[in-house]
């Protein structure tokens, strides 16, 4: 059987670097990928993303901005703890937002989430408004982003093969 696969880009496009992963999505969208993946741009819309979750995917990966104090352009995959194990009474999820954690919540009280959650995040450089560039990368995240695709085509084939969807280890 076909896994059903949501690669989730997420961010908003008017903040710089935290478009990352709607330019990832965007541009890994225009690629052919194995049955059953969907790829889409969520940006800022928490909510349809929690209802994307719900929906029976075999797994999802979320791509995103994610600070944690690394050089900007540095990739960071995760697989958090199972989604079963998120609050449902966490933080409140806004309409225009996207907080994985009260996402995850949502999802789980509206049906379910997938058994595999990865999140691919990025270090951004800088988030801050660019109106006038709506794809406005950093250099150093804009670098990041063939990488990205590489890693997350990398992750789709080992959950299409069945064997163990090992996270790499995070690159500089």
């Amino acid at each position: 059987m076909t896994p059903r696969i949501l690669v989730a880009g997420i961010g908003n496009i008017f903040l710089g670097d935290d478009a990352f992963g709607v330019v990832v999505a965007r541009r890994l969208a225009q690629r052919s990928l194995a049955a059953g993946v969907e790829v889409r741009d969520f940006g800022i819309r928490g909510l349809d993303l929690a209802y994307a979750l719900s929906d029976g995917c075999d797994a999802a990966i979320l791509v995103d901005a994610m600070p944690r104090g690394g050089a900007p352009g540095t990739l960071y995959l995760v697989e958090p703890d199972s989604p079963e194990s998120t609050d449902a009474a966490g933080p409140a999820l806004a309409a225009h937002s996207v907080d994985p954690m009260a996402v995850l919540a949502l999802a789980r009280t509206l049906g379910g989430c997938p058994s595999r959650l990865f999140v691919l995040g990025c270090e951004p450089g800088q988030v801050v408004p660019t109106p006038d560039d709506p794809d406005g990368l950093s250099p150093p995240v804009r670098a990041a982003v063939d990488e990205a695709m590489t890693m997350i085509e990398s992750l789709l084939a080992r959950l299409h093969s069945g064997r163990p969807a090992v996270a790499p280890p995070a690159s500089a």
